[in-house]
């Protein structure tokens, strides 16, 4: 049957409101692209000016300089030392968290683990003395030195954060979860059995207790590990993405590093699949008193083992 002009008409009209519809989605979409972009653009050169706030160079970076940029042009595996100082003014501190990573992308495996604060070494021009002492004698620069001796390998790069600042960057990712497996009080909190929500304040007050722990040292570096991974887990969420200004402000505020934003954006692309497998592993020893002195001593068969299980990993393919 023929159409009418009256139908005609109205299916013109609808065609034009359709064209009308389509053209405002363009418009919002590109609006949209358009505020993201420039949301985007502001993110990047915050993030920019964050790692440049943090970055601190050390002296021995000149002589890793080709090591470090020859491993990550080829993906191999990168050694990390994150140190948990408590620094305060007029006094550098002592690094009563050091943790060691070695991130295998091959494998996607990290090897993880702490190193006893009162752990008895030998720190270069120093002598022998507890290895958070490294630190408070000569700042990351001798803390790195003393860990690549410790441990017989290279440390590419390394992370000091302020341990007060952990409040800070705990908060800006609006808290992080833990599996709390010991029932304990410190500082006026009590953190029961089971999977447990803390802000920055309960997470800096979970990450230190010690003295009542039956693993002493060994017991609040586990507590510190789970503290770091809710973090990074936190991090990779889609809340934290909304909260990104706060955290860039916390970090940039808390922590020092090494690492320059062309390494850190080949760490994120070539290493990130690391986080997926977290090989655990502990430093044995034992508590000796020398001079009126607690140190924790680390046997020369453990320091082998521990020497050959870094070794391994690396090398694993």
């Amino acid at each position: 049957m023929a159409e009418t002009r009256k139908e005609r008409n109205a299916n013109k009209k609808n065609k034009k409101s359709k064209k009308k519809i389509w053209i405002i989605i363009l418009i919002v979409i590109l609006i949209l692209a358009l505020a993201a972009g420039g949301y985007a653009l502001h993110l990047y050169n915050k993030l920019d000016d964050t790692v440049t706030e943090m970055y601190t160079p050390l002296d021995s970076d000149r002589e890793k300089r080709e090591e470090i940029d020859q491993r990550l042009d080829d993906k191999d595996t990168i050694n990390v030392l994150m140190l948990g100082v408590d620094e305060r003014e007029g006094d550098r501190g002592r690094s009563d968290t050091m943790i060691f990573a070695s991130l295998n992308p091959d494998t996607n495996e990290m090897l993880m683990f702490s190193i006893p604060r009162d752990t008895y070494v030998n720190i270069p021009g120093r002598g022998e003395d507890k290895i958070n002492h490294a630190y408070a004698f000569g700042g990351s620069e001798l803390a790195v030195q003393t860990v690549e001796n410790f441990l017989d390998t290279t440390i590419h790069f390394y992370s000091r954060v302020n341990m007060d600042g952990l409040e800070d960057d705990v908060d800006a990712l609006g808290g992080v979860t833990v599996n709390n497996d010991r029932e304990f009080s410190h500082n006026g909190n009590t953190f029961p059995v089971g999977e447990i929500s803390l802000d920055g304040s309960e997470a800096l007050s979970y990450s230190r207790e010690r003295k009542q722990d039956p693993q002493g040292d060994l017991g609040r570096n586990d507590r510190q590990q789970k503290i770091i991974d809710s973090m990074v887990q936190e991090a990779m969420s889609f809340d934290s993405f909304t909260r990104i200004d706060s955290v860039l402000t916390a970090v940039g505020s808390n922590v020092e590093t090494n690492m320059q934003m062309a390494e850190m954006r080949k760490m994120f692309m070539d290493y990130r699949g690391t986080r997926d497998e977290t090989i655990r592993e502990e430093i044995n020893g034992s508590g000796q008193m020398m001079g009126g002195v607690w140190y924790y001593v680390v046997s020369d068969e453990e320091k082998s083992r521990v020497r050959t299980m870094v070794q391994e990993h690396m090398d694993k393919q």
